[in-house]
């Protein structure tokens, strides 16, 4: 049975990765993390000199983790918080960053186009590429925390790189929407495409970039990406430390269990 949850096409000498959930706004469930690791299998098989990434339809380039009963992940989360268990929350969270870590390694710039809204592990995805194009009705939210849960794709530590600490700690620990316009003034993204093409637009950054020299265009990235990534690694492996960690100790029970319910969530203090 045919895969199209995520689709590759090729145009001479980029590639272009469509998230295809458009009606769950391009949320991740379990089967969607294995489909990325095929995706980017098939990728490193034939580099191409760019990749874009985008989402289906216009609403939302992701939504992130789809917190939805029918993805086993999320009776995962529930269980592992309800039983104070770190193991399943280390394996929940090592598959998710398996899936993301493979594509955000890819030796060829990546470059995310971002149609409407980037929540939660989309603004992580999209944070993670090498460049990013928004379109003018973009919103971009790292709203973990409101379901008592942080950044788990690594995107606490990519954020943090692109915009630096304060603002990484405003977009963070509040969970705000942020427009395309703000997006842009604190380096988020790098350029606000015309209404309606920003996938063009990011496809034609990454047509200048293939007419450069391959070599000269890998060697580059390569120094670009340690430059900021030389404390990142053991950065990353933190974030997916304490996230598991946080998952184990039951907040996001509360977070969780009232976004499916449709309720505010009520969190409980620190005892």
């Amino acid at each position: 049975m045919k895969n199209d949850s995520i689709i590759l096409e090729r145009k001479g000498r980029i590639a272009i990765v469509t998230i295809n959930r458009p009606e769950k706004r391009n949320a991740f469930d379990e089967g969607l993390f294995i489909r990325l690791e095929s995706i980017t299998s098939e990728i490193k098989s034939s580099l191409p000199r760019a990749v874009v990434i985008t989402g289906a339809g216009d609403r939302a380039f992701s939504a992130g983790f789809d917190v939805n009963p029918e993805n086993p992940m999320v009776k995962r989360i529930i269980d592992a918080a309800a039983a104070h268990d770190l193991q399943p929350a280390i394996g929940l969270i090592d598959a998710i960053r398996k899936s993301v870590d493979a594509f955000v390694s890819l030796p060829v710039p990546l470059i995310a186009a971002i149609n409407g809204q980037a929540f939660g592990g989309g603004a992580e995805l999209a944070a993670r590429c090498d460049m990013r194009v928004a379109d003018p009705s973009s919103v971009i939210c790292f709203s973990e925390a409101r379901l008592g849960l942080m950044p788990d794709w690594g995107g606490g530590v990519a954020l943090t790189e692109l915009v630096g600490r304060s603002l990484a700690a405003d977009l963070i620990l509040t969970g705000r929407k942020v427009n395309a316009g703000e997006a842009l003034a604190m380096g988020l993204v790098n350029k606000i495409s015309e209404r309606g093409n920003v996938l063009g637009e990011a496809v034609a950054i990454a047509e200048v970039i293939a007419q450069n020299g391959p070599r000269a265009v890998r060697s580059a990235l390569s120094l670009i990406r340690q430059s900021t990534n030389t404390a990142s690694a053991e950065l990353l492996k933190t974030e997916a430390k304490l996230a598991a960690e946080l998952i184990s100790s039951g907040e996001c029970f509360y977070g969780v269990g009232a976004f499916l319910e449709k309720k505010e969530p009520v969190f409980p203090d620190i005892e």
